[in-house]
C-alpha cells in the first residue's frame, strides 16, 4: 500500500473516547433502567425527548432511527432483523429501520445483547409517514404497550402562525397527562424546564460544529461525524449531551486555528445526503484516496442542528431562545419555545416541496466550499429521498456536478458496494481528481 501524503497536519479527536462512552451508556442504561426501578420509553429520534425528562431523573429513552442504524451496521443481525420482519408479513419496501427496529423486537434480541428490552410507554411525533405507524405496530408487538404520538405536520417554517403553534402545544400538554396517568408519576416542571434547554444547547452548538467545517483543511469528516451527530439523536435534552457538544465545539474550534485537518490531503470537498448506507461506510474513506473529503450533508447538520439565515443570507447555527432573552419559566412557556424551535428543523422542511431542500443544500454547497455532492438514491428511507430527483436537477442548475448512487440505508442486500466504487472512480474524475494511493 503506497504511503498517504499530505501537507496538513492530523490528529484523532480528544473526546472520541468520551463520545463512544456516551453511547455505550445511554444503551446500557435503558437496557437495565428496571433494575433501579427506572421507567423505559421509546419513540423517534425527532420526538420532544424533554418531555418525558419530567416524570424523573431515572428516565431512560430508546430512539428508534439511532437503533436500526446500529442494526444495519451489524449485517448478519440486520439480515436475521429484516428476514423474520418479512416472514411476519410486513413489506420490503417500508422503511429499513423500521424493519430492523420490527426484525429485533420479533427475534426477541437487543443488538447490544440481551434479550429486547420492553419499554413501559411509547412517545413519538408524526411527520414521516412512517413515524406514527411505526409505534403502533410495536405495541401490538409487544402486547399493547401505552402510546401517545405529536402531529407536528402543520407545514414548513415560512408559513408558522400562532394557530400552528398552539396546535403543537396543545398536544403536549395533552402528552404530559398522559404520561402521568400511564407511569403513575407526579410530572416535575422543573426537569422539563432544564431538558428544554438542553435540547437547545444541543441542537444549536451541533450546528455551530458544522459551522466549522466550512473551513479548508476541513477539521472533521462525515464519517466521524456519524459518530458525534448520533449523540444528539438519542438524548439531545440531556445534560450529558448538551454539555459533551460544547466541549466538542471547543476542542474542533482548536483543530481550525492550529490548522488540523480530517484529512492530510485535502484537494476537494463534496458532500453526502441523506442517511449512508450504514454497513458500508468504507465509501468515504474510499474517497479519501482521491484527496476528497465529505464535509457532511444537510442530514448530518440538519437532522439535529439548528439553523437559520442570517442578514447576509448566509446559513448560521440558531441562536437559542436563551441567547435572544426568551424566559422560559414555566410549562406552557418551555412547550411553547420548544414547538416553535422544532418547527424551523431543517429536515423537517423538505416534506412540504423538493424546492426547500435544494436551497439548503445550494446554500450549504456555495458556503462550504463544494466541488460537487453525492447524492444517496435511499431506497430505505421515502420520507429523506423524497424530491431527490428535483434536487439533483436544482444542484446541476446551480453549477454543482452531481453523483447518484443507489442503496440502502440499512438493507445490504440493496447496495452494491462495487458498483458505487466504479461510480466515484468515474466521478472523481469528472472532478480531475486522481487517486493518490490504494
Amino acid at each position: 500500500m503506497a504511503e498517504r501524503k499530505g501537507k496538513y497536519p492530523t490528529e484523532p479527536l480528544k473526546c472520541w473516547e468520551k463520545a463512544k462512552k456516551i453511547r455505550e451508556d445511554y444503551y446500557r442504561n435503558y437496557a437495565t433502567a428496571h433494575e433501579r426501578g427506572g421507567l423505559r420509553w421509546a419513540g423517534g429520534a425527532w420526538s420532544f425527548d424533554a418531555i418525558p425528562a419530567g416524570l424523573g431523573e431515572d428516565v431512560y429513552p430508546l430512539t428508534s432511527e439511532p437503533y436500526g442504524a446500529s442494526c444495519a451496521y451489524n449485517k448478519p443481525f440486520s439480515l436475521r432483523c429484516l428476514e423474520a420482519t418479512e416472514k411476519a408479513g410486513y413489506a420490503r419496501d417500508l422503511c429499513a429501520y423500521m424493519r430492523n427496529y420490527w426484525g429485533s423486537i420479533l427475534l426477541n434480541e437487543y443488538v447490544f445483547g440481551g434479550p429486547f428490552p420492553k419499554p413501559d410507554f411509547l412517545w413519538q411525533d408524526h411527520i414521516c409517514c412512517s413515524h406514527a405507524k411505526w409505534y403502533q405496530v410495536v405495541s401490538e408487538l409487544e402486547g399493547g404497550i401505552p402510546h401517545f404520538c405529536i402531529d407536528v405536520a402543520v407545514g414548513p417554517e415560512t408559513e408558522i402562525n400562532e394557530n400552528k403553534i398552539e396546535y403543537i402545544v396543545g398536544q403536549m400538554h395533552d402528552g404530559i397527562e398522559f404520561l402521568e396517568r400511564v407511569t403513575g408519576r407526579k410530572y416535575r416542571d422543573d426537569l422539563l424546564i432544564k431538558a428544554v434547554k438542553n435540547h437547545f444547547r444541543s441542537t444549536s452548538t451541533w450546528a455551530k460544529v458544522c459551522e466549522l467545517n466550512k473551513n479548508i483543511p476541513a477539521p472533521l469528516d462525515e464519517k466521524t461525524m456519524y459518530s458525534l451527530y448520533v449523540l444528539g439523536t438519542l438524548h439531545k435534552s440531556s445534560q450529558v449531551v448538551a454539555d459533551f457538544y460544547e466541549e466538542l465545539y471547543k476542542e474542533v474550534k482548536d483543530r481550525v486555528e492550529r490548522g488540523i485537518a480530517a484529512i492530510p490531503n485535502e484537494r476537494c470537498r463534496v458532500m453526502s445526503d441523506t442517511q449512508p448506507p450504514w454497513g458500508f461506510l468504507g465509501v468515504f474513506r474510499y474517497l479519501e484516496k482521491f484527496g476528497c473529503v465529505s464535509i457532511g450533508s444537510l442530514y448530518t447538520f440538519g437532522l439535529i442542528g439548528a439553523w437559520e439565515v442570517d442578514e447576509n443570507g448566509e446559513w448560521v447555527h440558531r441562536k437559542t431562545p436563551m441567547e435572544r432573552g426568551v424566559t422560559i419559566n414555566d410549562r406552557d412557556s418551555a412547550l411553547r419555545a420548544l414547538a416553535e424551535w422544532e418547527l424551523h428543523k431543517p429536515e423537517w422542511q423538505h416534506f412540504y416541496s423538493p424546492q426547500l431542500k435544494s436551497e439548503m443544500m445550494i446554500r450549504i454547497a456555495r458556503q462550504w466550499k463544494l466541488n460537487g455532492v453525492m447524492l444517496h438514491y435511499n431506497r430505505g428511507c421515502e420520507g429523506l429521498s423524497l424530491g431527490i430527483a428535483e434536487n439533483r436537477l436544482a444542484l446541476l442548475k446551480a453549477g454543482f456536478p452531481v453523483m447518484i448512487f443507489e442503496g440502502n440505508m440499512g438493507d445490504e442486500r440493496e447496495f452494491d458496494m462495487t458498483r458505487t466504487m466504479s461510480r466515484i472512480d468515474a466521478f472523481m474524475e469528472t472532478l480531475g481528481m486522481k487517486k493518490e494511493f490504494d
